[in-house]
């Protein structure tokens, strides 16, 4: 990355949709009782049944106490993946001077430790939950709290207007229904969209909202599908670059 100045953006969620894992992970893997009932949760906002602050809030209220770096770090140590090219592609875009932006729904501590260890590039920008986050790791330039999935777009938005990148020259991946509003808002402003292992409740939401997903990238999963762990590993995120370069130049 040789300076400040972007010439594009691209904004994407994070899991299940560069990594093959969920935003709650951690406290499954710490409290693994609680399983059924945060996946269940989970499902419930990405298909748009209760918002992400209601999901927070229920899951919040299952926790004995906070998570704690220790407890972030032993996931990570056991359980840290990315599909296939994701950390390249994210150095190839720094180096091109596209300001690639992680605008997730998952916690910012998760992110926080992933800096510290160095599992990922230091992006320029992280939107991401304050559920879990630790204040003595401010390890990123500049952090945005989301605390609705309607907030991707708003983050996105003001990005751009930010670094004063025109919207042309912005790309937006996103893989179930809780992405749906990021897209929507992006197709309003001729944005180009990416649907990245996309699950059947981002097709619905699309479909019922007349929305065309510009490009699918990776397995399209069926309702009823079960993913396909193998299938989504095979898969290169490298090969982006070609779609990147002809987007934004």
């Amino acid at each position: 990355m040789k300076s400040n100045v972007y010439k594009a953006l691209i904004s994407s969620d994070w899991n299940k949709c560069l990594a093959p894992c969920s935003p709650f992970d951690v406290i499954t893997f710490t409290y693994p009782h609680l399983t059924s009932t945060i996946e269940s949760v989970f499902k419930k906002y990405t298909g748009n049944e209760i918002t992400l602050g209601e999901a927070v809030t229920i899951i919040e209220s299952l926790l004995p106490a906070p998570v704690s770096i220790a407890q972030m770090d032993g996931y990570l140590d056991s359980s840290f993946e990315t599909y296939k090219g994701v950390v390249e592609l994210i150095e190839w875009c720094l180096k091109k001077d596209y300001l690639f932006m992680i605008n997730t729904t998952g916690p910012i501590g998760y992110f926080q430790r992933v800096f510290a260890k160095g599992l990922l590039p230091r992006i320029p920008i992280l939107a991401a939950n304050p559920m879990i986050r630790f204040q003595s790791l401010e390890s990123t330039p500049c952090i945005y709290d989301l605390k609705e999935i309607s907030d991707k777009a708003d983050i996105t938005e003001k990005v751009l207007k930010n670094h004063k990148i025109p919207t042309k020259k912005t790309i937006v991946l996103g893989d179930s229904g809780g992405d749906g509003p990021h897209l929507n808002w992006a197709k309003r402003h001729s944005i180009y969209t990416i649907g990245s292992m996309t699950k059947p409740s981002l097709l619905k939401y699309c479909a019922d909202r007349d929305i065309e997903i510009d490009l699918h990238f990776g397995p399209v999963f069926s309702d009823g599908e079960k993913r396909d762990h193998k299938k989504e590993m095979a898969v290169d995120f490298l090969d982006l670059r070609s779609i990147f370069m002809e987007i934004l130049g």
